[in-house]
């Protein structure tokens, strides 16, 4: 088959790379990355020109003041952005017919594809296809989804859903479950996944202000207790106390939850706990901070800026976060980051937000040996919240979620 993948940024170019191992692909951006592995055209009507398979990989944003970065939960509720996406399958519909399958990957609220986007493609096929993938490990989870999601009109697994399963096999190293529903199912499955890990990780954390403000708590004895419980607890990923949720999408996620469940008048807003939570979380890891620097007389230093190691962005960074509710409390921050250029040098009260053993363990993703991002220098104070570093020569360690008697 003939591929085009139409948005070839920070997720549809490196699934692209992927497809090209397997398939004919050529792609299109209006910005061009002159390191992409797969021929990248000028026009839209030249990549989709003769193509069985069209994917379109183009951004569903938010107003950036919604990235999470600073605290969110009480803005009001607004959805996403769909003017990028609409604007994409129009032109694309231009240009295309009956014998191609325009295949859309965008995160988008449940209602969305039925009442604004498929009526879009008039002159092509249509189904929704959603991508559970993070950043920092795309081509592995390209590779080893954890399931498919494959919404058509009608929620039939026939036809167009079939070809897609079928394209995919040759691409899968695992043997993933699949799911086909309609076009409003496989919008929900993937909205409430982000958010299912949202309040997963605000549940966790609980339990580490908890084990702070109680004492005699280890959180790891804890959450592990609740890793095993398998009958009723949904597996053991995202059950270890630490950072908050963050990233370009499961805070403002939550945001278009609350959003959805205005709309539809629920009675209720769950969404707005999870994102408060999130907030007050961030805000009680602060304070420790403050407290450590004041008491040390020493700056504060969040080590990683980015919203999680390995990648340049900062979008919904928890640190961040963690850093706005620092200065708040009347105290500077600095940061250390070699992907965003921030440098630190000196003795000081150190958060270590990045920890890739933690973040990426089982992906696959390659742990790279360097623990620190610069010289931890004698006399510091090293706050860990993921509590796997035990000794630093000459600086005092402290697990931020374990207040066991010692």
């Amino acid at each position: 088959m003939k591929i085009a993948m139409i948005g070839c940024g920070k997720l549809g170019l490196p699934c692209a790379e992927v497809m090209s191992k397997h398939y004919d692909i050529v792609g299109y951006d209006i910005i061009k990355d002159p390191a992409a592995e797969i021929p990248m055209l000028d026009s839209i009507k030249e990549a989709v020109t003769g193509r069985d398979l069209i994917f379109v990989a183009v951004p569903t944003p938010h107003d950036p003041q919604y990235g999470g970065s600073k605290p969110i939960a009480d803005m009001p509720p607004k959805d996403f952005d769909y003017s990028i996406v609409q604007q994409v399958l129009g032109e694309i519909n231009q240009y295309v017919n009956k014998s191609q399958l325009v295949v859309l990957i965008s995160t988008v609220l449940p209602g969305t594809v039925r009442a604004h986007l498929a009526p879009k493609i008039t002159n092509a096929r249509f189904i929704y296809n959603p991508y559970l993938i993070a950043m920092g490990s795309v081509k592995w989870d390209m590779v080893n989804p954890e399931c498919l999601i494959i919404g058509t009109e009608d929620g039939s697994r026939t036809g167009d859903a079939g070809l897609l399963i079928d394209f995919y096999k040759p691409i899968m190293e695992n043997n993933p479950q699949i799911n086909v529903g309609t076009w409003d199912e496989a919008e929900a499955i993937k909205i409430f996944y982000n958010t299912f890990i949202s309040a997963k990780i605000g549940l966790v954390n609980m339990i580490q202000d908890v084990a702070e403000k109680n004492g005699n708590i280890n959180v790891d004895v804890v959450t592990d207790a609740l890793k095993a419980a398998t009958q009723r607890i949904t597996g053991p990923r995202y059950l270890t106390a630490g950072m908050g949720d963050a990233g370009a999408c499961h805070p403002r996620d939550n945001i278009a939850l609350r959003y959805l469940a205005e709309r539809l008048d629920l009675g209720y807003d769950l969404f707005h706990a999870i994102m408060h939570s999130r907030d007050r979380q961030a805000k009680n890891m602060a304070l420790k901070l403050v407290a450590l620097a004041k008491e040390h007389n020493l700056p504060v230093v969040i080590h990683g800026r980015a919203y999680k190691p390995y990648v340049e962005y900062t979008i919904g960074s928890y640190s961040e976060l963690v850093g706005h509710f620092v200065e708040e409390a009347g105290v500077e921050v600095a940061y250390a980051d070699p992907l965003t250029g921030d440098v630190w040098s000196g003795p000081a009260v150190i958060l270590m937000a990045h920890n890739p053993a933690v973040t990426y363990f089982g992906t696959g993703v390659e742990i790279k040996p360097e623990q620190f991002y610069f010289v931890i220098e004698p006399g510091s104070i090293i706050l860990d919240p993921w509590r796997t570093i035990n000794q630093v020569s000459g600086s005092k360690v402290i697990h931020y979620g374990n207040t066991r008697l010692q």
